[in-house]
């Protein structure tokens, strides 16, 4: 196996995390393991249009957005105890124009500003010891299991003041078991997980702001994807489906909130060059009960390395 293709082969694997962790995500092979000591800068350009969710808390009817996040992230994998893990980190940016029902008023805003901050961490739990690029191109996927911590900071814009705000002013925990299993060319892969909030202390409220707070959301995500040899890429079929999260604001619940939605979509991946990967995704809501109903379409860009980097 030659170096170009080795280098390949890893462009095709990192890049599966391409968006800021949400209930709504859709990552395929997430939990595929990659060589010790590798690394990937990734810049994902993500653009979305649809209904928003203000959690039903506050007076706004029809509301939609058309807004794109650029994010900016870096992965880094290691070993630990004998495990092949990972770490990645994420900083997304917003700009978006978004209109409203106000009061029977219609309302048109424009934001502009940073998201929170997302760290993943992720360990193989079976199937993927720690392994250097020697060891790691001769291996063979059968099946992964392994577990992850989402961690969402709250250090994005946020104005109590606001309707439409970029952060969410609390943190955010996602604890999730994957699963992937390989039959030749083809992947299967299969999460379940449960976000779990803190609460916002200050949210949108008239005339004063109050506390809000957040059931969990249980979240079971899948993926069918198709290995193409010869040309080094992957595609893949992508859904999920969540559930939960009525909202409570200064102690009193409102069970309209409650979510159950799902989304579809599709992920192309392949490489460009040596150390270069480009990604595209799209996805739709399909059954969108409270939450989830617009469309995104995105386009991710990765330079990935291993050991310290060579721009040549």
């Amino acid at each position: 196996m030659t170096v170009q293709v080795r280098w390949l082969i890893f462009g095709c694997l990192v890049l599966v995390m391409g968006h800021a962790a949400m209930a709504q995500s859709l990552a395929p092979r997430a939990y595929v393991i990659t060589p010790t000591n590798a690394n990937a800068i990734t810049f994902t350009w993500s653009y979305y249009s649809g209904g928003l969710n203000f959690n039903g808390t506050i007076p706004v009817t029809g509301a939609t957005g058309t807004y794109s996040v650029p994010i900016l992230s870096y992965y880094h994998a290691f070993g630990l105890f004998g495990r092949s893990a990972n770490v990645t980190a994420f900083l997304p940016y917003g700009v978006g124009t978004f209109q409203g029902s106000v009061f029977g008023t219609e309302r048109q805003i424009y934001r502009s500003g940073l998201l929170d901050a997302t760290f993943r961490f992720s360990i193989n739990v079976r199937g993927g010891p720690a392994m250097a690029l020697p060891q790691f191109v001769k291996w063979k996927q059968k099946t992964l299991l392994g577990v992850s911590l989402v961690v969402i900071a709250p250090t994005g814009q946020y104005d109590p003041a606001h309707l439409v705000n970029w952060g969410i002013n609390r943190w955010a925990f996602k604890p999730e078991l994957g699963y992937s299993r390989r039959w030749g060319n083809w992947v299967l892969d299969a999460y379940g997980g449960v976000w779990l909030y803190t609460t916002n202390g200050a949210f949108y409220s008239v005339p004063d702001p109050q506390p809000q707070t957040e059931k969990p959301i249980g979240s079971f995500e899948g993926h069918w994807s198709y290995d193409f040899n010869k040309l080094h890429c992957w595609a893949s079929l992508d859904g999920n489906l969540w559930f939960g999260g009525a909202t409570s604001l200064n102690n009193i619940p409102n069970l309209a909130t409650r979510q159950t939605s799902s989304r579809i979509g599709g992920t192309f991946s392949f490489p460009i060059l040596k150390h270069q990967s480009i990604k595209i995704s799209y996805s739709n809501g399909t059954y969108v009960r409270f939450g989830g109903n617009y469309q995104s379409v995105s386009a991710a860009w990765q330079y990935s390395w291993i050991g310290w980097p060579k721009f040549r």
